[in-house]
């Protein structure tokens, strides 16, 4: 059974369908790769399903159980994390105060500085004092502690250096070898695909590539055209 199962998915902004009929599946000890150029979806697509914002049609399956109209809380509860994108930290507490505010009864802090030995070495700073990358290994780390059977993680290489992008590709991959599903959407594609098992691409709303990254990685030409189709398309 999959972790996480999205059927026929569609999300409006504005009464403006964004991404429709969007179909994605994430099992457990695997990362499901979502890529696409920017303004495709993949944002609002990872709202929708966590409950951010409403969906309009369609349905989210979590561990068997259907929440697809669920809130975010209810979600959240159930064992679905949704790191978003620009590094949202509590700036004013320490980095384990923002780690203990997640903490999931049976989960130890010990699970978050196994992943992020880094984090343990500043575990006193007040996390606005902390750098970009060390406050991204925080917001997954604080995910983590939870106990989440699928985390969805958006652009975490926002605006990092390629060693901080690395180092977290390697975390991301050790997490879900843990039995956690991951939802990666990244804008580093090579990257993404090195370590993930199914890769999905979103354009204009609507996915156009569903299959394992290992094949889509060989194939650059492919996904180029993926991501921005043919001139045809283009001037549609």
């Amino acid at each position: 059974m999959s972790a996480l199962d999205v059927k026929g998915l569609v999300v409006n902004r504005a009464g403006i369908p964004v991404v429709r009929g969007i179909d994605l599946v994430a099992r457990a000890g695997e990362i499901s790769v979502l890529l696409g150029s920017n303004g495709a979806g993949k944002t609002t697509l990872l709202e929708g399903i966590s409950g951010v914002i409403p969906t309009s049609g369609g349905s989210v399956t979590l561990d068997g159980a259907n929440v697809t109209r669920a809130n975010a809380g209810f979600k959240a509860r159930a064992g679905l994390a949704h790191v978003e994108q620009g590094r949202t930290v509590f700036a004013e507490m320490t980095t384990e105060e923002n780690l203990q505010v997640a903490l999931h009864p049976e989960a130890r802090l010990d699970e978050a500085y196994g992943l992020f030995p880094e984090l343990l070495q500043r575990r006193t700073i007040k996390s606005g004092m902390l750098s970009g990358g060390e406050q991204q290994m925080l917001v997954i780390a604080r995910a983590l502690v939870g106990r989440p059977k699928v985390i969805m993680i958006d652009e975490m290489s926002a605006g990092l250096a390629p060693v901080v992008v690395s180092r977290l590709m390697a975390a991301v991959r050790k997490l879900a070898d843990t039995g956690v599903a991951v939802v990666l959407v990244e804008q580093f594609a090579a990257l993404a695909l090195a370590i993930g098992n199914r890769a999905y691409v979103l354009r204009r709303g609507q996915m156009v590539y569903e299959g394992e990254c290992a094949e889509l990685a060989k194939d650059s030409a492919r996904l180029h055209h993926l991501y921005l189709g043919d001139a045809g398309d283009a001037a549609a």
